[in-house]
């Protein structure tokens, strides 16, 4: 690994995509002819499902993206033909708004392609980042961006949001596995590859087999305090510069021609940027004039809200900081952002200077592209080729990066690789569920919707293990409630994370990262090990997930154990290191190596690799120094192997951590008032907030005073018969979550009003029942922590009348919540539609006639 520089100051970079004269000639020449109108429609980039043709011509816009869970006509089995004519009537589109002007603008389309082309049927899909960092194999990544690049080109698309480049540095961040590791020095070389990948040289980025490329998200969102997704990473302008910055000095170098902009915000070194979005300091001092970056900044999903001064519809702050080009999902959003943006260019609010400098960018990008002298998407040399998505040989890249990024951490008495000819129990939660293998942003946003039939050709490791010893040979009974261990030579134990993306995935700071302690499935698991350890049986564990955590039973419990990461939809990668090679095949052996350490304690959170080419590092706030009490379990660059270095270790027993003194429930009166209401109250006053978030949309207030509208819930106020604020919900089918959260940010203890026979209540009035499931829970901590399903009782009450239900928080705690920390004392949540008049949420002490 080669060895960092420390940069005392941000560096000026050389791009391996210089200037072009002429590119820049061409450019200018453009923008001097533009409107004001015509610029701005550069700089926003609408989504799929809210876009239509009339749009890009009314608008001129210059881009638009799919997130994850688009697909043309809402088709998830949409091939390469359909997406190449899909994104081909946009451009055509844009050709016709220019039609009657001197000059034209090729329209421009992007994709989430992070770990392949994800969001295609069809397409390969290789492992998440996390595990290609254990790979240690920057020549690997170069391939898998070229492969990449080939099946983005196939469905007629121009550009892609990756390489994450982010330097993750607490496990308990939910886009922890976007990173590659935790040490700078592989991001940095990472950043590099695959960005040579995805674009190639100057003349391949000009081809049609290349891709535009994004290094994201700038800059620190790895470093966030507590692992708060889209939190303030809290260190030295010289951490951030060093430590979280490392992977965009190497992917600008590398010629990258975007560069997205991060949620979260900066403190330290005597300032304060809360919302990169918003931050003219990082984004236009620092990475466009110090840096030289010369290429498109371009916002996240719907991330200008976040920025003090904007708003849904209101964007001129992100846009005076430095964001030259607004992702913006909802049609009535980005219409309203237009509108908005235009009054201020103007009135002179948003300098043209500004505006200018985003367009040139967008221009010099498209120019550097060769967009001018390709074809309509459809008819590009790839596109709308079929054998392209998935063909063979990239599905055996994606076999070879699996084996290459699984790590062996334990391997006693030679447990590994078992004979082909073993009989063989496959048990464990992720054990025949592909959405533990393939993780988040895998055909859908959380990646939890998802099945084996949305990949051909994919593989369960229960399907990969019966291909190699045999149907007759396999039992697969995940949670081990038919099969006889003794009946079989061997277990394999496939355990792991459900899949999550972003904020879904986060752990609450106050939680342990012990795997079994997370869910009441991963808690199976384990128990599932100590059944098969107590009937004798030889265990091999197979860990899936997106970090590292505190699994030191688990280990314990197994003859072998596996970190698999997040490996992809095809498990045969995996079976090919179990088991001994086949008569005259390749014998493969284990190579990877931990990006990350595994920890020792169960609350080892944020415990990191000293950075070594910092001189007199001070470890940042929220973080540790891997030494005394929080060395790793496993240090970064651990990895055993079957033949040479490892063979034949013998781990033994693992000392394990225990729970730390006072985590039990307390014994005294309850730390809260109960009289006081959990209020849908006005603005201010309330110890509470009403919040809602939703799929693809990050939380946002939800004022009781005032009519809200949004493509996922409606709210307006109404009356209640005891006064008070009362507000009618309307869901619309998209997950949704309505609750109220501590207006300070703190938690309560209730564990004491939970055993005292405590009652949450709310007055509802039913107007549409729920046709599915609709849920009430005591916290915002989806999936991680369960939910009470309510349907049938709300169903139950009397159409269009106010009564008031109760539940027991005895009963939630029986369903699996937690209540030692309670910040979100009230959530009703679903995925369908429902409306429902609800007012005066409260807590309530026992009653009396229970004493």
């Amino acid at each position: 690994m080669i060895r960092l520089d420390h940069l005392p100051e941000w560096p000026a970079l050389q791009s391996d995509v210089p200037r072009d004269p002429a590119v820049e000639e061409a450019a200018r020449g453009i923008l001097a002819q533009m409107t004001t109108e015509e610029k701005l429609g550069q700089m926003i980039q609408p989504d799929l499902v809210e876009l239509t043709a009339d749009d890009v011509r009314t608008y001129r816009i210059g881009s638009a993206l799919n997130g994850a869970g688009r697909w043309p006509g809402g088709n998830r089995r949409s091939g390469a033909r359909e997406w190449a004519e899909t994104v081909g009537a946009f451009w055509e589109a844009s050709e016709e708004a220019f039609r009657d002007r001197p000059f034209r603008i090729p329209f421009m389309w992007a994709t989430d392609a992070v770990h392949g082309h994800n969001n295609v049927y069809g397409a390969t899909v290789f492992p998440h980042n996390i595990g290609l960092g254990a790979a240690r194999d920057p020549e690997l990544i170069r391939r898998i961006g070229e492969v990449t690049a080939r099946e983005i080109v196939a469905t007629g698309m121009d550009w892609t949001f990756a390489p994450t480049v982010t330097t993750p540095r607490d496990r308990r961040w939910g886009r922890h596995y976007e990173g590659y590791s935790e040490d700078p020095e592989i991001v940095h070389r990472y950043a590099r590859a695959m960005v040579e990948g995805l674009q190639g040289d100057t003349a391949g980025l000009r081809s049609d087999t290349r891709v535009l490329a994004c290094v994201k998200h700038w800059v620190g969102d790895g470093g966030t305090f507590e692992g708060e997704d889209r939190g303030i990473a809290r260190c030295t302008e010289d951490v951030l510069r060093n430590v979280h910055a490392m992977g965009f000095f190497s992917g600008i170098e590398a010629g990258a021609q975007s560069v997205m902009a991060s949620y979260s915000g900066w403190e330290g070194s005597g300032r304060s940027e809360p919302r990169m979005h918003g931050s003219r300091y990082l984004l236009t001092d620092v990475l466009k004039d110090a840096l030289g970056f010369d290429g498109i900044v371009i916002g996240d999903w719907d991330a200008h809200p976040y920025v003090e001064g904007c708003s849904d519809g209101e964007a001129g702050n992100v846009i005076r900081a430095g964001v030259d080009v607004l992702m913006i999902s909802a049609r009535e959003n980005w219409q309203a952002v237009h509108r908005a943006a235009l009054a201020e260019i103007r009135s002179g609010a948003i300098p043209m200077e500004r505006v200018d400098d985003a367009v040139l960018r967008v221009l010099r990008v498209k120019l550097r592209a060769g967009l001018w002298e390709k074809p309509r998407p459809q008819d590009r040399s790839l596109a709308g080729d079929a054998a392209v998505l998935g063909a063979p040989a990239h599905r055996a890249l994606a076999r070879e990066a699996v084996r290459r990024s699984l790590v062996l951490l334990k391997n006693d008495d030679g447990a590994l690789p078992l004979p082909r000819t073993a009989r063989v129990l496959v048990t464990g939660s992720a054990a025949d569920a592909v959405q533990k293998q393939t993780g988040g942003y895998t055909v859908t946003w959380q990646g939890d919707d998802i099945g084996i039939e949305d990949f051909p050709g994919g593989a369960t490791l229960a399907t990969a293990v019966a291909e190699v010893v045999g149907a007759d040979r396999c039992t697969v009974d995940p949670f081990l409630e038919h099969a006889d261990p003794a009946a079989h030579d061997v277990a394999v134990v496939v355990i792991g994370e459900d899949a999550y993306a972003e904020m879904f995935g986060s752990i609450r700071p106050w939680r342990s990262i012990a795997y079994a302690a997370l869910k009441p499935s991963y808690a199976r698991d384990l128990e599932t090990l100590r059944r098969l350890r107590a009937a004798g049986v030889r265990v091999v564990t197979v860990m899936y997930g997106g970090r590292p955590l505190y699994t030191t039973e688990e280990i314990n419990l197994s003859d072998a154990f596996v970190a698999a990461w997040l490996p992809g939809p095809d498990a045969t990668g995996v079976a090919d290191l179990l088991f001994a090679a086949a008569d005259g095949a390749e014998a493969y052996d284990f190579r990877g190596r931990l990006s990350f350490g595994w920890p020792r304690r169960r609350h080892a959170a944020a415990v990191n690799r000293t950075p070594r080419h910092i001189p007199g590092h001070v470890v940042p706030e929220g973080e540790s120094a891997p030494t005394g009490p929080d060395e790793p379990l496993f240090p970064y660059g651990h990895g055993l192997t079957l033949r040479g270095d490892g063979a034949g270790t013998r781990l033994g027993v693992l000392p394990p951590d225990v729970d730390e003194p006072g985590s039990g429930a307390p014994e005294s009166a309850v730390p809260y008032a109960v009289d006081a209401p959990v209020e849908l109250g006005p603005a201010e006053g309330p110890a509470y907030v009403l919040r809602v978030r939703a799929t693809d949309h990050g939380p946002r207030d939800l004022p009781c005073g005032r009519s809200t509208s949004t493509s996922f819930v409606s709210a307006e106020p109404v009356g209640h018969p005891a006064g008070g604020a009362a507000l009618s919900l309307s869901f619309k089918g998209t997950r949704t979550f309505v609750y109220t959260q501590s207006r300070d940010g703190g938690h309560r203890d209730l564990r004491g009003l939970v055993a005292a026979g405590g009652r949450l209540a709310f007055d509802v009035r039913v107007v549409e029942p729920p046709a599915g499931p609709f849920h009430l829970a005591c916290h915002d901590d989806y999936p991680q922590q369960p939910a009470l399903d309510i349907s049938a009782r709300l169903r139950a009450q009397p159409f269009g009348e106010w009564t008031t239900l109760e539940f027991p928080l005895a009963e939630l705690a029986s369903e699996g919540m937690e209540f030692d920390h309670v910040d979100v004392p009230f959530q009703l949540w679903t995925e369908g539609r429902a409306r429902l008049d609800v007012g005066r949420v409260r807590l309530l002490p026992p009653r009396e006639d229970e004493h």
